[in-house]
């Protein structure tokens, strides 16, 4: 097993024992914080099995709406999911929301929310090699290009929140 297999184990493992449950139980404000960066627990529809599947991913939060991305290394399972199923539930350190997803295709409000999600990424802030704070709009178009936003307009909270 090479490190990358390692390191994906491990982030599993962690996602599915520690911070999927942290959410669920209302508990999110541990999870996410200033050293970690803003997380949030999607829950998305299987395509094939039907069944809700859950997945912390990095986000922000702009005006009424919420945005996150899918990282440039491979299409995650729950990218693929959402795009068959735009039905989603939210679980943010504040609350439980359902909403609705879309991936953006309007260059300008791409590269904003990307750059607010980077912003809020925590010390992972720079990890594709540039401060989204400080870089010109074209390093930042350049290094996250290929990567897919989405944009998630919340509904309402769930019942029983």
């Amino acid at each position: 097993m090479n490190k990358r297999s390692i390191l994906r184990a491990v982030f599993r493992f962690a996602n599915r024992f520690i911070v999927v449950p942290a959410f669920q139980r209302g508990l999110g404000r541990i999870i996410s914080n200033s050293l970690t960066g803003d997380i949030m627990v999607l829950g998305i529809l299987g395509r094939k099995s039907g069944k809700m599947r859950y997945t912390p991913v990095s986000y922000a939060r702009i005006g009424k709406r919420i945005y996150c991305y899918q990282g440039k290394e491979m299409k995650g399972q729950w990218y693929i999911n959402l795009l068959a199923n735009s039905e989603v539930e939210v679980l943010l350190p504040d609350g439980r929301f359902s909403g609705h997803g879309e991936e953006i295709s309007d260059a300008a409000e791409k590269l904003m929310a990307m750059r607010q999600i980077l912003k809020g990424s925590g010390v992972n802030s720079s990890m594709y090699g540039f401060d989204p704070v400080a870089a010109p709009d074209e390093v930042v178009r350049e290094k996250t290009g290929g990567m897919p936003v989405i944009r998630i307009t919340l509904d309402s909270t769930k019942p029983g929140s």
